[in-house]
């Protein structure tokens, strides 16, 4: 079988031999007692990068979400949040089975957003038969797409204007930063937190980083310990954070233009219902093929690609280089025989 190419997803990505020396030669101490000054590096680049004042290393993006809505909100309190958000949706509920924090998942709209006016409706009066609604996350990117600018710019208001605070799950937010040209703070600047994922584009193998203000970051420290993420020598992976920022984040235009040209490659086959590229991600919604035959003769030919619900989802990442994107092409040739 020929090497496979794998768009499932820009977590596959494995650590180049740049990151890996970078790993193998970190600076490590005990991170626990803030001894680790490659994670304490880390930490501070990234709060700089957004546009913070303090950065707190994590396992995962999962649990960065789930430290930071603990430490935003209390037991019994309630946040807002897209009924198909990563935070609500693929999170394992975390934040009301560990937390007793309840979520009002409201509906997104296909670019991501979340009517203002639902968010209005949603925002529960100060009255004792109701959950105490304290903080709005959003996503950025969502489902590759972008934000628009200015409705970050009015969500974040209206929820300051009802005292919520506000927090994104900006997972994917290089994504957007680089699809939008707009600087990493411009997006995340407008959020009183926000989490940032190094294992997906960014290429890093393991990780993620909250960041906001510094007593915020504090409880999230202490919420992190009792979700079992406080780690020794975190050093050697937080290495590899600092090598995918250094070195990752301007080539991630090359995904995006990559994704382009998927988008066009599947244009040209209409049963496969493409939509246009987002950032790095695209979408096929089949009509008249079978899904499950198309997609067992990709994978006979090294080609794997993940989605659900009816949709494909292909997704570039660093590992996906040009001659991937020409194996599709001439597998979706050879598919529908043209």
């Amino acid at each position: 079988m020929n090497e496979r190419v794998d768009f499932r997803s820009d977590t596959t990505t494995l650590p180049s031999d740049g990151m890996r020396r970078a790993m193998a030669d970190a600076e490590v101490g005990d991170a626990v007692y803030d001894e680790d000054p490659t994670t304490n590096r880390l930490e501070a680049m990234t709060a700089e990068l957004l546009g913070m004042e303090a950065g707190l290393f994590f396992p995962s993006a999962t649990q960065a979400n789930l430290g930071g809505i603990m430490a935003h909100c209390g037991r019994g309190d309630e946040y807002i949040v897209g009924q198909l958000a990563h935070a609500y949706r693929d999170e394992g509920g975390g934040a009301a089975v560990l937390g007793s924090i309840q979520p009002q998942p409201l509906p997104n709209d296909p670019d991501g957003i979340i009517a203002l006016d639902a968010i209005t409706s949603a925002i529960k009066p100060d009255d004792f038969h109701n959950p105490v609604t304290r903080l709005l996350t959003l996503e950025n990117t969502y489902n590759g797409l972008p934000l628009p600018e200015d409705y970050m710019r009015d969500a974040t208001e209206l929820a300051r204007s009802h005292g919520l605070a506000t927090h994104l799950d900006g997972a994917r937010m290089m994504n957007a930063a680089v699809g939008t040209g707009c600087e990493p703070s411009e997006i995340s600047g407008r959020f009183d937190s926000v989490t940032l994922c190094l294992s997906k584009g960014l290429g890093a193998p393991v990780g993620a980083v909250f960041a906001g203000p510094k007593d915020l970051v504090d409880r999230a420290k202490r919420l992190r310990k009792m979700l079992g993420g406080g780690m020794r020598q975190t050093g050697v992976i937080a290495a590899a954070g600092i090598y995918a920022l250094e070195h990752n984040v301007s080539r991630m235009r090359e995904d995006h233009d990559r994704a382009d040209r998927l988008s066009e490659i599947f244009r040209d086959c209409p049963e496969l219902g493409a939509g246009e590229a987002r950032t790095n991600m695209v979408f096929l919604t089949p009509d008249g093929v079978d899904m499950k035959e198309f997609t067992s003769f990709l994978a006979e030919r090294g080609i794997i690609t993940g989605g659900g619900h009816g949709k494909l989802r292909w997704v570039t990442h660093l590992d996906i280089d040009d001659e991937a994107i020409e194996r599709v092409r001439r597998a979706c040739k050879e598919f529908f025989g043209r």
